[in-house]
């Protein structure tokens, strides 16, 4: 216990006290974003059909747009890119709040819910990318950027939990356009103050040093893979949880049981700096795609809200371990210089594969009940296993530590908070 305390210390005196509390408030917005513009629409328009066409629009627009930006974070630094996309994303989401309070037709609402998830600033991806890059050129140990990972990984966790239950709250006391507000106001001050803070002038610094486009290994591809198989099981879930607890008589319920599974993985995550060294990474993949595919099966055969709870929280112990894993996988294995890109990709894959997911388990769920839905997500857990079985080249670091693609790391330079007052 002492040591992941120091670890997680380590990993504060590279960033600061400041630099998290900013990207976490920066990537608050896209948790809420995905959910409230389903429920203000829904609201406003009537229509469900209209509703999903908004959301999947955003979910689409992220998607392909993510590591777009990723990539031109890492040619131009992540100070502009991030800055120009905050302030886009702000209005875009409250440009969709306008246009679905004034009633406007399904064509408009989609192509505004497109431009909302196209212009998602990817502050958590690139959060991530910026901590492990200080990590390097301050020339820290591999446990250091463990931990750094860890940390990243479990304020999304956390991230995923509270946004959906803001809005959620915001829809209960008000209406959802309230939430979507307050993620349009979150992402012009905390996306920009990201933007702004002094690490990212140092990263920005290492990224301009880089070498000729590197190509990527295979197993990077594979990789991606099973982070949208995982963003699979996240959709999968979340239509069988909703389809249960509608079975139950206790819709009210489906937000705290996905918040119990969320809180159990973010707990799980904060722990992964914990896990001996010597337990090599791929090794650890193997066993979470392992635990992912058992630890679903039980949900096969839930018929009470209680066992519906107990067996989303032992689930959500595989959760944030697996998606620890393939982030610290794809750091390993990538280059400096598309070490942005490679992490909005696999965020991108979240985001898409649950999307997908939810549409087609959601049907099944519709149609055959919650079963079918948690059969989606068994599926995609063995899928998830039998990638990590087959994967090969995974096991040393294809690049020295704080390179882009050969060049060696910048002499560390401390991190200073601005003084205030």
């Amino acid at each position: 216990m002492a040591g992941s305390l120091e670890t997680y210390r380590k990993v504060l005196a590279l960033t600061g006290p400041v630099l998290p509390v900013l990207s976490f408030l920066g990537r608050l917005p896209t948790a809420m974003c995905q959910l409230g513009s389903v429920l203000l629409v829904a609201d406003t328009s009537g229509s469900l059909a209209t509703a999903g066409l908004a959301g999947g629009a955003l979910a689409a627009g992220q998607t392909v747009a993510g590591p777009l930006l990723g990539r031109a974070a890492d040619r131009y630094g992540q100070r502009p890119v991030v800055l120009a996309a905050a302030l886009a994303n702000a209005a875009a989401v409250t440009g969709l709040v306008l246009a679905a309070l004034a009633h406007l037709a399904t064509g408009p609402l989609a192509l505004l819910g497109a431009l909302a998830g196209a212009s998602v600033p990817q502050v958590g991806p690139l959060a991530r990318s910026r901590t492990v890059a200080l990590a390097h050129r301050s020339r820290a140990d591999e446990r250091t950027v463990a931990g750094a990972l860890s940390f990243e990984g479990t304020l999304d966790e956390v991230s995923f939990v509270l946004g959906p239950a803001l809005v959620g709250l915001a829809a209960a006391l008000a209406q959802p356009a309230a939430a979507l507000l307050l993620a349009a106001a979150l992402l012009a001050v905390c996306g920009t103050a990201f933007a702004l803070h002094p690490t990212a002038r140092q990263v920005s610094a290492a990224r301009r040093t880089r070498a000729a486009r590197t190509r990527l290994p295979g197993a990077v591809h594979a990789l991606r893979a099973t982070m949208a198989l995982q963003g699979a099981m996240f959709g999968a879930s979340q239509a069988g949880i909703t389809a249960l607890t509608e079975e139950l008589g206790r819709p009210s319920q489906t937000g705290l049981v996905y918040a119990a599974m969320g809180v159990m993985s973010a707990a799980a995550g904060l722990a992964m700096v914990a896990v001996p060294h010597r337990l090599a990474l791929p090794a650890r993949w193997r066993i979470a795609t392992a635990a992912l595919t058992a630890l679903s099966v039980p949900l096969l055969f839930v018929t009470t809200l209680g066992g519906l709870y107990a067996a989303v929280i032992v689930l959500g112990v595989a959760y944030a371990p697996h998606l620890i894993t393939v982030f610290a996988l794809t750091e390993r294995l990538v280059p400096a210089d598309r070490l942005a890109e490679s992490m909005a990709f696999l965020t991108s894959g979240v985001v898409g594969g649950q999307a997908l997911a939810l549409a087609l388990s959601g049907r099944l769920a519709q149609d055959h009940g919650a079963t079918a839905a948690f059969a989606v997500m068994v599926v995609a857990g063995a899928l998830c296993a039998a990638l990590s079985w087959s994967v090969r080249g995974l096991g040393a670091r294809r690049f020295p530590m704080g390179t882009a693609a050969g060049v060696a790391p910048a002499p560390p330079q401390p991190v200073h908070e601005p003084r205030r007052g």
